[in-house]
This record gives C-alpha cells, sequence and structure tokens, in this order.
C-alpha cells in the first residue's frame, strides 16, 4: 500500500466521530458505510438569489488484510446552483449541476427546470424538463446527451399520483418513455406500478411496494 493510500484511508477512519454538519454554510457528511469501507461528502454553500454549493465526495475501502479494494477509491468534485421560487400556487426551481469524476475521467453536466400546481383542491399538478450532458472516458459512445420530460398528477386527498415521462438521447437514436401510477396504502407503505416503452413490443412492467421507517 502506498503512502498516500494509507494517510488516505487513516483519515477517513477518523470521519466517524466528527459532526456531521458544522455550520449552516459548511458541507460535511462522514459515514462508515461498512467495516472496511468510508465516504465523505465535503464542502460549502452560499446563499445568494442562486443557492450555490460545491464540494468534493470521497471514498475508500479495504479488505481485512488493509489492503485497497481494486475500484473502491472515488474521489468526484461537484457544483451546484439552485433557484426556486414559493408562492400560494405553487413552486418553480431551476438547477444547475456538474459532476467531474477525477479517477475515472468522466463528467457530467445537467440543467434542470420543475414546476408545481394547484390546480384545483383536489388535484395537484408538477412538470420537469432535464438536459444533461454526459462523458465517459471508457464508454463507446463517449459523450452523449439526454433531454427528459416528466409530468405528474397528485390527488391528495387519496394518496393517487399519476405518472408519465420521455427521454430521448443523442438528438434520437434512443427514445424511451414510461407510465405509472403510485398509491399510498398506509402513511409508509406505498404500491407502485410502471410500464415502460407502453407502446412498444418491447415494453416491460413493474409492480413494487415500498415500506419507508424512520428513527
Amino acid at each position: 500500500m502506498t503512502t498516500l493510500k494509507k494517510i488516505l484511508l487513516s483519515g477517513l477512519c477518523l470521519l466517524g466521530p466528527l459532526p456531521a454538519k458544522a455550520d449552516n454554510l459548511l458541507i460535511w457528511a462522514p459515514v462508515r458505510v461498512s467495516e472496511q469501507s468510508y465516504k465523505a461528502t465535503m464542502g460549502f454553500r452560499l446563499p445568494f438569489e442562486w443557492e450555490t454549493s460545491a464540494g468534493a465526495d470521497l471514498a475508500l475501502a479495504s479488505t481485512e488484510g488493509e489492503a485497497i479494494q481494486p475500484g473502491s477509491e472515488q474521489a468526484t468534485f461537484w457544483g451546484k446552483i439552485t433557484k426556486a421560487r414559493v408562492t400560494p400556487a405553487g413552486k418553480a426551481q431551476q438547477d444547475a449541476s456538474i459532476r467531474i469524476d477525477t479517477l475515472r475521467g468522466s463528467g457530467s453536466l445537467m440543467l434542470s427546470r420543475s414546476r408545481s400546481f394547484i390546480l384545483s383542491d383536489s388535484l395537484d399538478l408538477q412538470t420537469s424538463r432535464a438536459v444533461s450532458v454526459g462523458y465517459a472516458a471508457v464508454e463507446t459512445r463517449q459523450t452523449s446527451v439526454t433531454a427528459t420530460q416528466a409530468l405528474k398528477l397528485i390527488y391528495p386527498w387519496t394518496g393517487t399520483s399519476i405518472s408519465a415521462g420521455s427521454s430521448v438521447t443523442d438528438f434520437g437514436k434512443d427514445f424511451s418513455s414510461s407510465v405509472g401510477v403510485s398509491q399510498t396504502v398506509l402513511p409508509n407503505l406505498n404500491l407502485n406500478a410502471s410500464v415502460t416503452d407502453p407502446l412498444s413490443s418491447e415494453r416491460s412492467a413493474s409492480v413494487n411496494v415500498n415500506y419507508r421507517v424512520s428513527w
């Protein structure tokens, strides 16, 4: 094990007892993922009209013999700016984010916009659009551009929501769509069903139940 890796592993081992956040402007979230793996998100945020945040994700894992597990290292730089506007009738938000994986030579840039409306006493509407540009040095298609949009109708009093979405990659080379429904059965129990590419002969469906516990 190199000296640099020893130092990084020793530093991550000490992250556990530290406070998760020093103040409102500091992002500091160390996590012990397992007995031999550690992860830390660190950075800062600036409370401007466009809320700005930037930082890095660091991770490392070792074997029982204290050797570094191949491929476990992570050193990703990220940045994000967000502007949100809240009114009695709904909320609008715009985001721009970037991630750069310094170890694997990949990165992504995403621009997104979302809005939510109160259509009536029994119906809410959410819409979102996003464009992302990705680069992966090891992929056959190194650069890709993906545009997505989604719409969701929500019935707050019954806990039911109906959603539809679509995505286009590289200006029409790949296209996919989906429709789904979600139903709240109990306060912490949700039933979800979705169909991917419903108009295609290769369509697929999934049904799952989610139960959330907080403590």
